[in-house]
């Protein structure tokens, strides 16, 4: 069964904080769920490397990169940190780079860019706190849903309903 974005907005009705359509899919697994664990930072990865080096327990790293434009907060080494260690998929309020070699690893990506200068190293930023951007606001502990239809967010683990 699978947990379709558009199902899910039908089955929650308005409990389902919907993301702005700002993002586009660029890892090799297009639908992923899990927990959220949030990032806040503004052009330094650092941070987004600490992450993937944990166990992700199947969960969803979201980083408020505040949207930057002008370098990238992910790409194919970090992507494969996350793979190494079971992260369900990575959102990016913010860009990617090494586009078509995240593109075929079974990760979850989401990011609204891609850009190929990679960012600085300072260990600037914060880690587990509401991060709020697309609308929506990110906390940990919640549910993450993505697929080529959009994103959303609940408090609770969403099941599919059953088809008759």
């Amino acid at each position: 069964m699978s947990l379709m974005t558009s199902d899910l907005c039908d089955q929650l009705g308005d409990s389902a904080c919907v993301a702005d359509p700002l993002f586009r899919n660029y890892g090799g697994t297009a639908s992923f769920h899990g927990q959220i664990v949030t990032l806040k930072l503004f052009e330094d990865n650092t941070l987004v490397r600490a992450a993937l080096e944990t166990p992700g327990y199947g969960r969803v790293l979201v980083v408020d990169g505040g949207g930057s434009l002008r370098c990238a907060l992910l790409g194919d080494q970090l992507a494969s940190l996350g793979v190494r260690h079971g992260w369900a998929g990575v959102i990016i309020y913010g860009c990617i780079r090494d586009s078509q070699a995240i593109r075929t690893m079974p990760l979850g990506v989401q990011a609204i860019g891609t850009h190929p200068r990679k960012s600085v190293k300072k260990g600037e930023g914060a880690a587990d706190l509401p991060v709020t951007f697309a609308g929506v606001t990110f906390k940990p502990g919640h549910w993450l849903y993505a697929d080529c239809d959009g994103l959303l967010v609940t408090a609770q683990r969403v099941k599919p309903l059953e088809q008759e």
